[in-house]
């Protein structure tokens, strides 16, 4: 099975590098996040047409989560227990034997700042959350933008991001306890180097330069770690006409 995230940065707007991409490397299953669209506008048909499944969760302009399979996704829940929350950021449905929990981590914004605070504590609830969904499913793959590079490796240049948003002790301890409830990142589990990265900005020709973050990851359960096969973020989208500035992250598990 080939899972898949991407932070598409509006669904409107890039609707044609989702079709393209998914006829060229036909992912089983892909996690969007920033679709930006409220559901009644989600282009189901269009996506159904490529033989896919949809579940989704959206709002107008801000946010938004949805999740594409091959085969049609099943449980699906859009809020979880003790985070009263409108933004529209979290997405977790069972396709085949798998749990799959779609995230998408709020910013921050900036370190100390109200926004900051607020991603520590829906952080925290997402991992109590996430640790009862493994009692449950032992099975369980967790994906999408953790707006969160894991370590410096991570990170184009790492004295520049210390301590800044993304980067910041808080939010890397954050992540780390969520992978301590028994998860691994997968990317990791198979590449150790540095400079290797799936988010970069639209500015300083950042791209071309290679200045970027992995921010987009697929962690993936101990029970699943013999069934680990290949992991790779695909590039190729970021470099097309009016990109998202993220590019898709890749994991493919055997069944």
């Amino acid at each position: 099975m080939k899972i898949a995230t991407w932070n598409v940065n509006s669904l409107g707007v890039r609707l044609p590098h989702v079709e393209q991409w998914c006829r060229e490397v036909r992912p089983d299953v892909l996690a969007l996040q920033e679709t930006k669209l409220e559901d009644a506008k989600f282009p189901r048909a269009a996506l159904e047409a490529l033989g896919y499944r949809c579940a989704f969760s959206g709002q107008k302009t801000y946010n938004g989560v949805a999740l594409l399979a091959r085969e049609a996704p099943r449980d699906v829940l859009t809020d979880i227990p003790g985070l009263d929350d409108a933004q529209r950021r979290i997405l977790a449905a069972t396709v085949d034997d798998l749990r799959i929990v779609n995230l998408y981590v709020v910013n921050g914004q900036a370190v100390g700042s109200d926004k900051f605070a607020y991603k520590l504590d829906w952080l925290e609830k997402v991992t109590a959350f996430l640790a009862d969904e493994l009692q449950r499913h032992p099975r369980l793959v967790v994906l999408g933008d953790f707006n969160i590079a894991p370590d410096d490796r991570d990170v184009h240049d790492p004295e520049a991001w210390r301590e800044q948003v993304l980067c910041s002790t808080p939010e890397r301890e954050a992540l780390r306890r969520m992978l301590a409830l028994g998860l691994v990142d997968s990317f990791r589990h198979f590449v150790n180097d540095a400079g290797h990265y799936s988010w970069w900005d639209y500015r300083q020709g950042a791209f071309r330069r290679n200045m970027g973050l992995r921010i987009d990851l697929i962690l993936a359960s101990e029970a699943l770690r013999p069934s680990l096969q290949a992991a790779a973020i695909d590039r190729t989208p970021r470099a097309w006409e009016r990109p998202s500035d993220h590019a898709p992250a890749l994991l493919e598990i055997a069944p």
